[in-house]
């Protein structure tokens, strides 16, 4: 089953991109599918922000594909505040191989693009889905091992001191 993709991009300068995006997502082999994407963004929309809350807990990952003005693109910047909300995997993919490419405002210092190449793309979204995977597993057996636990007895403390010796 390919892993369902919101795609995030500037609305008003990376148009094509998200296109790109879509044609490699049809390619013969393609592990993902974009399932969602970028709408333009007119400020504190709340029906913009339940919209793209609810595309974004649809998806599997996110791409924020990075464009020249990515770091002052408002909606790119919303989306990343969404996805950094709902837990959401995601990659930053540099989007213009010829042009210095911006993080979005909010993204992690530590956080780097990645080059946009069908195999670099291929194995970060498989390596997204591990790591998702990992930490799934690891929740549920948390979440089992805390509601097998039992409470600690509330019986008095054993003997200590010289009459425990006895």
């Amino acid at each position: 089953m390919p892993i369902r993709i919101f795609a995030s991009f500037d609305t008003k300068h990376d148009r094509e991109l998200y296109e790109q995006l879509l044609a490699q997502s049809s390619l013969a082999g393609s592990s993902f599918t974009v399932s969602a994407g970028s709408k333009p963004y007119d400020g504190e929309d709340e029906v913009w922000r339940e919209r793209t809350q609810r595309k974004i807990r649809e998806a599997d990952q996110v791409i924020i594909v990075c464009g020249e003005a990515t770091d002052v693109a408002i909606g790119v910047f919303s989306e990343l505040k969404i996805v950094q909300e709902e837990g959401t995997p995601y990659i930053l993919l540099w989007g213009r191989r010829d042009r210095m490419c911006t993080k979005p405002d909010g993204a992690k210092s530590t956080e780097g693009m990645y080059s946009w190449t069908q195999p670099i793309l291929e194995d970060q979204l498989d390596r997204l889905a591990r790591v998702a995977a990992k930490d799934a597993e690891a929740s549920k057996l948390g979440n089992r091992r805390a509601s097998s636990a039992k409470p600690a007895s509330r019986s008095a403390a054993p003997p200590s001191g010289p009459e425990a010796d006895s």
